[in-house]
């Protein structure tokens, strides 16, 4: 036999045999908006098990709520989910004022709704722009920014903050816009119409960016509703759910506009949804500087120290990332005697334990960001 032949009984091939390797991802990690960990079981470029760890940024709101009034309780909400901060502002607003019973005028509601279609494209544009970088393109992170600066400038000038806003107010907003702001505004718009376009050119109908996402992070329509997502994770997969459309507020249901869908539930439909939902933001920002007639933008009697009756109130929105929805209970007191925070970024978050499981390594970045989560308001 020679030197280096094999044994008769060792000529059979050995199947090679692969062990499960942990690690994790993060719980710092570029790819995300705050402080996450995933712990991955990965067998070779396979995930077999993936577990999300929330936690890191919570500040317990809720609880805070309990010793505040409702008026400092409207601070709370601008640190939730702090890329959009104008619907948490709303939300806790309108189901205080389902308590106090205060109606706010016509010009507050427009109001209301022209600054929370401008956070939603601002929110949107942070996605494009880290979205690109998250698969590897960098430009149109550059171009996302140019654009959200200048939405950011209309919030100062009106409010005198840039991220935790503080505008939307019990029974109406903090101030009026001036003839000034409002000219503004209309030339951001018209400016920001054809840069729509350009961003399909640089990254939507990009080759390399559609094949990494095209046919990744697959979410059936009845998955996203058993895992309670909302948003454009929702309407990612194909379900024409948006709370505008579904129980209108601030007179959501004068404006027209459309509810974009997605088709396959992919990373690129939930990307392309948030695309087009700009599109539609900038529809209802116009119609909303048309309907800006003269009035009063607070609702009169609102007291320094509310005390609403003893009751329950529950109000949603459609924030940048799906329903955002608040339950509050009164006792009588300067204080709410509970309240619970219903945010789509935590609901849209636990479908990764599902959603990563099969998918190679490569691809847990593609799939994350297309959820969009802030993790300021997963965490709370």
């Amino acid at each position: 036999m020679n030197k280096g032949a094999m044994a008769p009984d060792q000529e059979q091939d050995t199947p090679l045999k692969s062990d499960s390797m942990f690690i994790n991802l993060g719980p710092q990690h570029p790819s995300t908006h705050g402080v996450l960990r995933v712990g991955l079981t990965i067998d070779g470029e396979m995930i077999t098990k993936a577990v999300p760890d929330v936690g890191y940024l919570h500040r317990g709101t809720s609880k805070l709520a309990e010793v505040r009034g409702y008026h400092h309780c409207v601070v709370l909400t601008d640190r939730w989910d702090y890329v959009s901060a104008m619907p948490n502002n709303l939300v806790f607003c309108l189901a205080a004022e389902r308590l106090m019973g205060l109606n706010v005028p016509p010009r507050g509601d427009v109001l209301r709704v022209l600054m929370c279609e401008l956070n939603r494209i601002a929110s949107h544009l942070l996605f494009f722009g880290t979205y690109g970088i998250d698969i590897g393109a960098f430009t149109p992170f550059l171009y996302a920014f140019r654009e959200r600066e200048m939405i950011l400038d209309l919030f100062e000038m009106v409010s005198g903050a840039r991220l935790t806003y503080n505008y939307i107010r019990l029974g109406g907003v903090m101030v009026d816009v001036t003839d000034e702001w409002v000219a503004k505004c209309r030339e951001f718009i018209e400016y920001f119409k054809p840069r729509l376009d350009e961003y399909d050119t640089l990254l939507t109908y990009n080759p390399i960016f559609m094949a990494r996402t095209e046919k990744v992070g697959l979410i059936p329509p009845q998955t996203a509703v058993n895992w309670g997502l909302s948003g454009p994770n929702l309407r990612g997969s194909g379900v024409n759910y948006d709370v505008r459309k579904a129980d209108p507020y601030c007179g959501y249901e004068q404006y027209d506009f459309e509810i974009p869908l997605g088709k396959t539930g992919s990373c690129w439909d939930r990307y392309f949804c948030r695309v087009s939902e700009m599109r539609q933001s900038v529809r209802i920002v116009l119609q909303a500087l048309d309907k800006l007639a003269p009035g009063p933008v607070m609702a009169p009697g609102v007291a320094k120290v509310p005390k609403p009756q003893p009751g329950e109130a529950y109000a949603h929105v459609e924030g940048a990332r799906g329903d955002l929805g608040i339950f509050l209970v009164s006792d009588g007191q300067a204080s709410p005697y509970r309240m619970h925070v219903k945010a789509p970024s935590f609901m849209n978050l636990a479908i990764l334990q599902e959603l990563l499981v099969g998918n190679k390594v490569s691809d847990v970045i593609a799939i994350l960001g297309s959820t969009d989560i802030v993790l300021g308001e997963v965490d709370r």
